[in-house]
């Protein structure tokens, strides 16, 4: 992880006008967490991943990047096709493709209010969006061979920051399933969080299939590649 890597990221969330940054007006909680099968690189699912922040959900990630098989075949069986995002509602039995049907769906199931324009389905919100994520380039959408974790990893997360969007690119390409804590400010979850981690600085990785838990985006990507990445 360089300088450039670091630049790229944060300007997407300029761009993006922090969105992600902070909670909105959560309403009911539910019961189980979403799941989401997205990958990172994908703008559309950068969309629905916003709303999870503004609407302080937490959800289980299947990240499916280009040529991968670990999940995105898991995506066509239960839904005919491989688009992305794929949203799984447990607590309502819903399933759904379309960003902005998710993003519509999570509003009105689990917030107060309509979504940001920014998040909603005009051509505009669309171009935003995907210029946003050109500095990326393909970071964050193609697969990299890796071995498969027993269990899924954790991450200490919000949408708008750039360092985690890093790890989030790392994980994605790796398709290392994980269990997404959104702590954007104003989460309810923050002092849990702090209580657990000792501080409020995210990205935090916490990974139960090496007893390993961990800070700093450049040492989780180190990480993540030395445990997981299988050279090709």
């Amino acid at each position: 992880m360089g300088v450039f890597d670091i630049v790229t990221a944060s300007l997407t969330t300029v761009l993006r006008g922090g969105l992600g940054m902070s909670v909105g007006s959560p309403g009911k909680r539910p019961a189980a967490p979403l799941q989401i099968f997205e990958f990172e690189g994908c703008p559309f699912c950068r969309k629905a991943r916003e709303a999870l922040s503004i609407l302080d959900l937490e959800a289980v990630v299947r990240p499916c990047p280009k040529g991968g098989h670990r999940y995105r075949d898991e995506v066509i069986r239960r839904g005919g096709k491989a688009q992305f995002p794929y949203l799984i509602d447990p607590n309502t039995r819903k399933e759904m493709y379309e960003s902005g049907d998710i993003v519509d769906y999570l509003f009105a199931e689990y917030g107060v209010g309509k979504p940001p324009a920014a998040v909603g389905r005009s051509g505009l919100a669309t171009l935003a969006v995907v210029v946003s994520g050109l500095g990326r380039g393909r970071a964050g959408s193609f697969v990299r061979a890796s071995k498969a974790p027993a269990e899924s990893l954790e991450l200490y997360s919000f949408e708008a920051s750039p360092f985690c969007r890093l790890v989030r690119e790392t994980l994605c390409e790796l398709e290392l399933p994980y269990d997404l804590h959104n702590v954007a400010k104003g989460s309810a979850r923050r002092e849990e969080f702090i209580e657990r981690s000792g501080k409020m600085q995210v990205p935090y990785l916490v990974d139960p299939n090496t007893g390993t838990a961990m800070f700093e985006s450049a040492d989780i990507i180190e990480y993540l590649n030395t445990t997981y990445s299988v050279a090709g």
